[in-house]
């Protein structure tokens, strides 16, 4: 757990101090929660944090195995009708999986690892980014 502070709307690419980000600035519009197969643009999935999501990211390598797990995870673990999950690939991780709610976040060695469940039960909807109950769908992107 750590800090995140930063509320505010802005245009444009922010930079930020965790990789993958887990609160801060961010986008005026939030990412649709759900399955994507390509990388999701950082200010838009920060907002979704914001309103109660986990982001799931990934390692682009892992196996294709481990990717079908990790969707089947999102389709059947998805809390109420806003979903409040993304699954994406991002570059650079520095473990297999990194799971990230609003100033927290946890890596992962294997998707067989029951920490995922637990993470996942604890944040997802929750109102650690301020805004318990956000909207996770009727943003940008277009899940798998």
């Amino acid at each position: 757990m750590f800090a995140a502070r930063n509320h505010k709307h802005v245009a444009g690419t922010v930079s930020y101090d965790h990789s993958p980000p887990a609160g801060g600035a961010h986008s005026a519009t939030w990412l649709n929660c759900g399955i994507y197969s390509t990388p999701v643009p950082n200010e838009n999935v920060v907002h979704s944090l914001e309103h109660g999501a986990v982001w799931i990211a990934y390692r682009p390598d892992l196996a294709s195995a481990d990717v079908f797990t990790l969707r089947q995870f999102v389709v059947t673990h998805s809390f109420e009708t806003q979903g409040y999950l993304v699954l994406s690939p991002y570059a650079g991780l520095s473990a297999p999986i990194v799971l990230s709610a609003w100033g927290a976040q946890l890596k992962l060695g294997s998707v067989s690892d029951p920490r995922l469940t637990e993470f996942a039960k604890h944040f997802e909807g929750g109102g650690q980014g301020g805004e318990k109950g956000g909207e996770c769908v009727g943003g940008v992107g277009r899940p798998n």
